[in-house]
């Protein structure tokens, strides 16, 4: 198959720009499968911080890391809160947006705000040439107001800073999910976005 779905679209891209010995974040541990992704990636001098607002995602993930374990922080809080956690730069970041799959509460999902707030942090703490990752579920009670939101701030990135990119398959059914990606293109700390006619 040359068309790819979203996932490994996202992990290629990871893999491209992620070197041992690297810093990188999983924004929503879920239940591991990116987490153990990325700890796999840095090796044991790099160091994976996995968020999650959940504790049931946190176990869920240290258990799924097994020996990889020690490579990664896993922190209980939103990701909104990263530069609170992380020093120094990062060459990677991942988002898995929505809900928890198999969660004992389905309705605790991510968020517009939480979700930009984090990503507007992680720009800032990002290296040149990094690349963040967001995997949009938009099928769930609240995931158009938070896509929406996501592709309004994404548009307004300033093209000097950011670029971003949208993949997807358009025909498939039942709210397939879709990928975002920015890669930074130069050094800054604080994000910059353009209004609409603006250049």
């Amino acid at each position: 198959m040359l068309l790819h779905r979203v996932l490994p679209i996202a992990k290629r891209l990871i893999t491209e720009r992620v070197q041992p010995g690297d810093t990188v974040v999983d924004a929503t541990a879920g239940n591991g499968n990116d987490t153990l992704f990325l700890a796999d990636l840095v090796g044991d001098e790099g160091r994976v911080f996995a968020f999650d607002i959940q504790q049931q995602a946190l176990e869920t993930t240290e258990q799924h890391l097994g020996e990889l374990a020690s490579r990664a922080t896993l922190i209980h809080d939103s990701h909104a809160n990263v530069r609170q956690y992380v020093e120094g730069e990062i060459s990677g970041a991942m988002f898995n947006l929505g809900y928890l799959p198999y969660s004992e509460d389905p309705s605790i999902i991510t968020t517009p705000s939480s979700t930009i707030a984090a990503l507007d942090a992680l720009l800032g703490i990002m290296k040149k040439s990094g690349i963040i990752t967001i995997t949009v579920y938009d099928g769930h009670e609240g995931g158009a107001e938070e896509r929406d939101a996501l592709l309004d701030y994404v548009s307004k990135l300033h093209q000097g800073d950011v670029h971003a990119i949208r993949y997807e398959l358009l025909n498939q059914r039942r709210n397939p999910p879709f990928l975002l990606a920015l890669e930074k293109m130069k050094d800054f700390t604080d994000v910059r976005t353009v209004e609409a006619g603006e250049s």
